[in-house]
């Protein structure tokens, strides 16, 4: 019998990502990314950011092509096709699905004062009871900004997307979207369960702009013939499953209930929990998201934590701090013999921008508590990944006034988590076993398409061959110095804030 396979495709800014998935044995059987340097993004203007969609679609065709002759594989063996994306982005197009200026990407800025209007015009109480969050720098005020400054394309406009949605109507001709694609996008009323008509009314977007609604697993669409040609696909093959990044993060590590947490920490750092019931930080310090098991009758909520300095601090320390030519692994040996709490140094690592869990300040990065007679590089290298620790336990403490019940942090064994001093920092402050697996986003939305068109009966099927590497216990008996040190940290941070 031959091989049978899930396509998964991973959209990011910096590349597209597919995966081939062996449905018997749930391993990657190829993988590959386009452009294997970093995509462009333009920026015409400061705090602009826009990728082309054909690039996407372009890089996808690349890496598709290229995981299909690495597996052997035929276009007949893969049974169903699973998205994830960059979330937050917009693509406009018009009535021939014509794609009508370059997408407006996550990191882009501009629509900042038109989220913030409408916040201020519609009020706190209606937009955190209903969208849960401010409108923010989300999709929705980017399409406002579309709309005040390039009135003449707006008025061309026939249906928006996330770029999830523009990468599935390119494989099969039809524009649809899922819910959790529009909570992220402040598209969605948590308390009508259905698409926000006061904000669309408030904006004044027509309300058949927003795609037909599809759920998360289902067929949601199938391969066109002329897709299937350009691909080598078969025509008909299922596109089964949707999600944005981090949503889709946390599936790929089987995070699903309420309760459970998905962490990642490259550049920048996330915490992802899951809540049973509808909350939402009155401050807009976490951002509230339909999670992908979402429905009209199931809260599944996902809770988004972004610490902008979490890598990217740990990296600067490399270049500038440690000995020339160090190696990261060299970092955390040097690290080793320097107490819990680096004997009094403390950082905080707020240096790459404004941090939206200390409400949109900008703060920067400072060192503190250095003794000239006693400390050395490896006690900054230290304090550098203890602060990153500590402004994650910040934010997830917030989470926890939300109703989260944090035992578990599900993670991959990748960036930051590499690190033993990181890892058992987080343990030790946090109270949590961390869990590391070997995974990532195109292999997650590939078993995501499994449970959508129901080659696995549910996530503990198709995630029952996750690979557990390593088991991270609190240590009790160092317990109380990681609570210190965690203490002393927030009396510095509160110092800048308040």
């Amino acid at each position: 019998m031959e091989k049978q396979y899930l396509l998964g495709f991973d959209v990011g800014s910096s590349s597209v990502k597919a995966s081939l998935v062996d449905v018997e044995t749930g391993q990657c059987a190829a993988t590959a990314f386009y452009p294997e340097s970093e995509a462009p993004i333009k920026a015409v203007k400061a705090g602009w950011a826009e990728q082309s969609p054909q690039m996407w679609w372009d890089n996808a065709k690349l890496a598709l092509k290229k995981i299909m002759a690495e597996a052997g594989a035929k276009g007949e063996q893969v049974k169903a096709i699973g998205i994830s994306y960059q979330m937050h982005g917009l693509v406009c197009v018009n009535k021939n699905k014509e794609v009508l200026r370059d997408a407006i990407i996550w990191c882009d800025s501009r629509a900042v004062p038109y989220g913030e209007k409408a916040f201020n015009d519609l009020g706190a109480e209606k937009c955190l009871g209903n969208l849960l969050n401010s409108p923010g720098n989300f999709t929705a005020a980017k399409l406002a900004w579309v709309k005040e400054n390039e009135p003449a394309l707006f008025d061309q406009i026939d249906k928006i997307m996330l770029p999830g949605d523009y990468i599935a109507m390119k494989i099969s001709g039809e524009i649809n979207t899922t819910i959790s694609g529009l909570s992220e996008g402040m598209f969605w009323d948590f308390k009508e369960k259905r698409p926000a008509k006061f904000l669309l009314d408030y904006y004044g977007f027509a309300e058949d702009s927003i795609p037909q609604i599809v759920p998360t697993f289902s067929v949601q669409s199938t391969v066109s013939k002329a897709a299937a040609e350009e691909l080598g696909l078969c025509e008909g093959t299922p596109i089964s499953y949707r999600g944005g990044d981090q949503p889709n993060n946390a599936l790929s590590l089987n995070v699903f209930n309420p309760g459970e947490i998905a962490s990642t920490a490259g550049t920048s750092g996330v915490v992802y929990g899951v809540l049973g019931d509808v909350n939402y930080d009155p401050k807009s310090r976490v951002n509230t998201f339909a999670h992908v098991n979402y429905t009209t009758d199931i809260n599944r909520l996902g809770v988004l934590l972004c610490i902008n300095g979490t890598g990217i601090l740990n990296a600067w320390v490399r270049r500038n701090v440690a000995p020339e030519g160090i190696s990261y692994a060299d970092m955390n040996v040097m690290m080793e013999n320097i107490p819990i709490g680096s004997e009094g140094v403390t950082i905080i690592p707020f240096g790459n921008g404004a941090e939206r869990v200390l409400e949109n300040r900008e703060i920067g990065c400072s060192i503190n508590g250095i003794n000239f007679n006693k400390h050395s590089k490896a006690h900054i290298m230290r304090a550098a990944q203890e602060g990153i620790v500590f402004s994650f336990c910040y934010g997830m403490e917030i989470m926890q006034q939300m109703g989260m019940d944090i035992q578990k942090i599900h993670a991959g064994k990748a960036n930051m988590f590499l690190s033993d001093i990181f890892r058992n920092t987080l343990a030790g402050v946090s109270g949590a076993t961390i869990e590391l697996y070997e995974t990532d986003g195109s292999v997650g939305a590939a078993k995501g398409a499994g449970i959508g068109c129901g080659i696995y009966k549910d996530h503990d099927e198709a995630f029952a061959t996750l690979k557990k590497l390593a088991v991270i216990a609190p240590d009790e008996n160092k317990r109380n110095e990681y609570l210190a040190a965690y203490a002393r940290w927030k009396e510095q941070l509160n110092l800048l804030i308040s």
